[in-house]
């Protein structure tokens, strides 16, 4: 059973009841993250997101590990391109220490000096073997070249010119301005009590006050074309992108569902016709990635440096295919793509962290809780007509939308820079005459 609260600070407070389970998931999100970042402070929100954890005015970091470990639980964190979030999972006997727990970071954290350095050191680290991986490397090129100067295009992380400047006071500034009780949701899942959980809820976190100026949402521009990246690699990796639509557009049941056919699962277009039924690829897949501000269908995958120009046609072949009806959706592609969805929404909604993460996602987001039921009929009544609808609608506008980021090895003989780019300039511009 779903209940919201709002306390007098403006604090938002929403609760799954899961009847049969013993633990619960916490959450407390904040309506704050790398959107949020001023011109030249890429990084920051993920730089407090570490730093939340390294002590109290009454406990040390080691003392925070200590006591989780205790209760049997474990406590995380994630900063997402929206919002960040920290979460607690403990048995129910330990729910009031959870929160204890999260509140106390969240309300008496001192950042020490010498944390503030090594929590720097260590992001640089990451930033550093993230680029030694190109599977996430051309991920992010691809989101850097496409959406560029916005946030978007930014890596959560920061760049190292930025995470070497920010100092303790950048730190307390940024916790002082966007951490305020409007911007917080506290979400819980699982056996718990929500008029005792309101009450705890509004124990700890009474003294907060304040509220945030209003964020000027700023669209982001769209670049598309091609960008190529050297590293010391036997295969090539691409990341192709195509812009759809925001997180909480009408449309997006639909994109979920034309997704999941082209390359969501062992049995979409993509993986039967290029991976299956010719070999040419490593690994091929798709997914749609949706943010408050925008969004991007994209296909990534991996293959031998010769076949690269061929992948790449062939992924842009079942793109207008699916796009313009060319090979229309069959009734049984419809049936198995949202039985497919059912099945792994309704498998991870046992879990209460991902229900406490719904939760607190949907009142960002909408506001309000949407059911299960509702997502899924939602779906459900999405017949093929709707979706070529949506198709044309949202993917085929889109078309002259497309950008692509290849990383590979440096030899010219096996690929071009100059004959990708004319791939996609042929598919931007006259699609359905490409040769």
């Amino acid at each position: 059973m779903y209940r919201k609260s709002t306390l007098e600070n403006g604090i938002r407070v929403v609760t799954e009841t899961m009847p049969g389970h013993r633990s619960i998931s916490l959450g407390i999100l904040i309506d704050s993250g790398p959107r949020n970042e001023a011109p030249g402070h890429s990084g920051l929100a993920h730089l407090v997101e570490h730093l939340l954890f390294c002590g109290t005015s009454s406990r040390d970091a080691t003392q925070i590990a200590r006591l989780m470990d205790e209760a049997g639980g474990h406590m995380g964190a994630f900063t997402a391109r929206d919002f960040t979030c920290y979460s607690a999972t403990v048995l129910d006997d330990y729910f009031t220490y959870a929160l204890d727990l999260l509140g106390d970071i969240l309300l008496n954290s001192i950042f020490p000096p010498d944390s503030l350095e090594r929590e720097k050191n260590a992001i640089l680290r990451e930033l550093e073997s993230g680029g030694d991986i190109p599977s996430e490397h051309v991920h992010n090129l691809l989101k850097t070249f496409a959406w560029q100067d916005h946030h978007l295009g930014r890596s959560i992380a920061g760049r190292a010119e930025t995470i070497t400047s920010f100092t303790r006071e950048d730190v307390i500034y940024y916790v002082h301005q966007q951490y305020s009780p409007d911007r917080i949701i506290v979400a819980a899942a699982g056996n718990v009590d929500h008029e005792d959980f309101v009450a705890q809820v509004r124990d700890a976190f009474w003294r907060m006050i304040g509220s945030s100026e209003p964020v000027a949402k700023k669209l982001p521009v769209f670049h598309s074309g091609v960008t190529l990246k050297y590293m010391p690699v036997s295969q090539v990796y691409f990341s192709l992108g195509i812009r759809t639509c925001p997180y909480a557009d009408p449309n997006r049941y639909g994109i979920h569902i034309l997704n999941n056919i082209l390359g969501a699962g062992i049995s979409s277009r993509l993986y039967r016709r290029i991976r299956e039924n010719r070999g040419l690829v490593y690994h091929i897949g798709s997914d749609y990635h949706a943010y408050r501000d925008d969004g991007m269908l994209v296909v990534e995958g991996c293959t031998a440096p010769e076949n690269i120009l061929q992948v790449l046609n062939l992924v842009l072949d079942e793109i207008w295919k699916l796009i313009s009806a060319t090979e229309a959706v069959s009734e049984e592609e419809l049936w198995k793509a949202k039985m497919h969805i059912r099945g792994q929404h309704l498998i991870s909604g046992e879990n209460t962290n991902t229900r406490m993460n719904r939760l607190a996602s949907q009142e960002l987001y909408f506001g309000r809780h949407i059911p299960d039921e509702d997502i899924l009929a939602q779906i459900d009544g999405i017949q093929i007509q709707k979706l070529q609808s949506i198709a044309d609608e949202v993917l085929q506008d889109a078309l002259g939308q497309t950008a692509v980021a290849v990383v590979g090895p440096e030899d010219p003989a096996h690929y071009q820079f100059s004959s990708i780019k004319k791939l996609f300039e042929n598919y931007q511009y006259a699609p359905g005459k490409r040769r």
